[in-house]
């Protein structure tokens, strides 16, 4: 017979459970993180947030979102991760408050990483390219009607 597997106590286990979500954390999102919020400093530091705030401020508007706030929501869609980070920039910069970032974090998780989704999930599942472009739209829509549900929320708390 052989050699019977070690069992691993429940400390074991919490240990190993926690190093892995260490580098989980590390090398797949923290990269994203860092990446969108150096993005958005470089975009204030150009003055282009500024030019971005304002073609996109009516759109916004329609959420009582800040135009700048398009860049949280352009974020989202390649990476959860990158929009959380340009979240924190934007909130770090002034640009948005808590409550501008309570409207967004719907948006972000219902559109984040689409487009890595598109070819991991998808892909992998092999659903045909021509209804990507209405799932996406659904996913977008979503994310959207989500932000105003949001909003109301705000205003009623």
């Amino acid at each position: 017979m052989g050699e019977q597997a070690k069992k691993k106590n429940i400390i074991d286990l919490f240990i190993e459970g926690c190093r892995k979500g260490w580098n989980t954390g590390i090398s797949n999102m923290m990269p994203n993180v860092i990446m969108a919020f150096i993005l958005i400093k470089a975009l204030n530091v150009t003055g282009l947030l500024k030019l971005l705030g304002s073609v996109f401020a009516p759109v916004m508007a329609l959420w009582g979102l800040p135009g700048e706030a398009v860049t949280v929501l352009v974020s989202a869609f390649m990476s959860m991760g990158g929009a959380i980070g340009a979240a924190a920039g934007l909130l770090g910069s002034n640009v948005l408050n808590a409550k501008d970032v309570t409207v967004l974090m719907p948006a972000i998780y219902l559109m984040g990483s689409m487009v890595q989704y598109l070819g991991r999930c998808l892909g992998t599942a092999e659903v045909n390219s021509k209804y990507y472009g209405i799932m996406v739209g659904i996913a977008i829509l979503n994310a959207l009607l989500a932000m105003w549900v949001m909003k109301i929320l705000i205003v009623m708390f």
